[in-house]
């Protein structure tokens, strides 16, 4: 038996001065490509959309925009569902405080059998532990409006309410909230006990503190301001204004004092995120940006309440 001859692949100096330079090329060729796939690939972790055009265009835009209406364009009522998600959620989605819970048949029974125009009178003016209009003002949601949401969260659990009628161009929206199948009498015996709940809501509202507050330091423009004041209005006030599931009470500066040790960072975060029966932002789809500027708005209020 003969031993095996073992040639090598490299015969020449030129295959062995290629094999070297192809040995060194070769791994710096695949880190370029790995660096390039890594720097072309669509990155979606947080912070990375901060050149976006959404993004820029939103820092590029000036601190005060100009709005203009149409004084003589129809009104534009918001729907049941808008109403619900905007302000009735807060506690009717979760049952807070006794509220019936949204689709929960068994919860609205009761209520269904008083019948529209109690519930409609109960929302207006207030029961329990929910404020007159949920905490708004005729300003926010017309009794139309108000009246609207009643029917889609009414339905939703068993009720077949009609929609109310919708209120005649130039006429109060109060007036049209009434059950649409209502007869003159009824009618009329309707906006009476509507006129009497919407001077009840505004009494309540009146005797709420006067929310002359400046904005805290961060909120610094007047715009960030009305933006905390007006989700204050649709949102907050549902719980604050009357100190409802232990919130502390608007511009009450006793029941603020405990929240006021802790940093602002702090408040904010519970209200951003939640805290206790608190749902994240009050249950609603505020940007953070406003969430904080009512924040500040309440904040301010609890500062000069104590002054």
């Amino acid at each position: 038996m003969s031993d095996e001859h073992h040639e090598s692949p490299i015969k020449t100096p030129g295959q062995l001065i290629a094999v070297a330079v192809a040995s060194f090329l070769l791994p710096i060729a695949a880190i370029v490509l790995v660096v390039q796939y890594v720097q072309n690939s669509n990155r979606i972790g947080a912070g990375t959309d901060a050149f976006s055009t959404e993004q820029v265009n939103q820092r590029l835009a000036p601190v005060a925009q100009l709005t203009v209406h149409d004084s003589s364009a129809p009104h534009v009522f918001k729907s049941g569902e808008d109403v619900f998600k905007a302000v009735c959620t807060t506690c009717h989605t979760a049952g807070a405080a006794g509220a019936p819970k949204f689709g929960d048949s068994t919860d609205w029974a009761p209520r269904i059998a008083q019948g529209y125009d109690t519930l409609l009178k109960n929302a207006l003016a207030g029961k329990g532990a929910m404020p007159p209009r949920g905490g708004t003002s005729p300003d926010d949601y017309s009794d139309y409006e108000i009246g609207r949401a009643i029917v889609y969260m009414a339905n939703h659990a068993g009720a077949q309410f009609p929609e109310p009628q919708a209120p005649a161009p130039g006429a109060p929206a109060a007036a049209a909230a009434a059950a649409p199948d209502a007869g003159a009498a009824g009618a009329t015996g309707a906006s009476g006990a509507q006129a009497d709940a919407a001077s009840a809501a505004a009494a309540a509202l009146a005797a709420l503190p006067a929310s002359s507050a400046a904005p805290a330091a961060g909120a610094n423009s007047a715009d960030a301001a009305q933006a905390g004041k007006a989700l204050y209005t649709s949102v907050c006030a549902t719980c604050h204004s009357v100190g409802l599931l232990g919130a502390p009470k608007f511009g009450d500066a006793a029941a603020w004092a405990p929240r006021l040790k802790d940093p602002i960072d702090t408040i904010y975060n519970y209200a951003l995120h939640g805290k206790g029966q608190m749902p994240a932002k009050g249950g609603s789809t505020a940007s953070d940006e406003d969430v904080k500027a009512a924040v500040d708005y309440m904040v301010n209020a609890a500062k000069n309440g104590s002054s």
